[in-house]
């Protein structure tokens, strides 16, 4: 199913604020990184750039939704810039591994970027070919530049997951690690 037949969702965005759509695996690890940020106003996991109306968690999983898991991220562009936020995006995961962030596996895992306006999409685009050109990871990235076109938001269950339930084996083992090293190398970014 090409682009243009997917299904179409809109999204209110609040005066000030901008958003963007950011796949990095799992969710739940992309949420935790992205709270602590100064400027992150709200975050939201969801599926998006699928072409399922309305998919559930399990059928994302079956990986034939077409869906990634996403966070949407409601940023102040006065307290954060877009730059940044991609930038913390590409060093908290795993950019050059198709359809894969460690032990998760799928396209509902793939590394994504769902731009809302054109200039959103320059910007992901430009920033990717600069870390491509100055070879930043030993492999190329392969995060999907791509206009956004849908956004399911995930079951509550899956919302503030890491903060709800930092004690499960899962959030210790895969999520900490990524929140450890936003602290590590973004500690000016982060919210007090």
């Amino acid at each position: 199913m090409n682009e243009l037949q997917l299904p179409k969702t809109t999204v209110s965005i609040p005066d000030g604020l901008s958003l963007i759509t950011l796949g990095a695996g799992c969710f739940w690890c992309t949420e935790a990184v992205f709270q602590r940020l100064e400027g992150v106003e709200q975050v939201v996991s969801g599926y998006s750039g699928g072409f399922v109306e309305n998919p559930t968690y399990r059928e994302i999983c079956s990986a034939t939704t077409g869906h990634a898991e996403v966070i949407q991220v409601y940023f102040d562009p006065k307290k954060i810039s877009l730059e940044l936020i991609l930038e913390v995006f590409w060093a908290t995961h795993d950019p050059t591994t198709l359809n894969r962030q460690g032990a998760d596996v799928g396209p509902q895992y793939r590394s994504a970027i769902f731009f809302h306006d054109e200039e959103q999409g320059r910007i992901a685009s430009d920033l990717k070919a600069k870390l491509n050109q100055e070879q930043v990871f030993d492999n190329p990235i392969v995060t999907e530049v791509t206009a956004f076109t849908n956004f399911y938001k995930a079951e509550n269950y899956h919302q503030d997951y890491y903060n709800q339930n930092g004690y499960q084996p899962y959030c210790q083992f895969v999520v900490k690690p990524k929140v450890d090293k936003l602290k590590k190398f973004f500690s000016d970014h982060l919210k007090s």
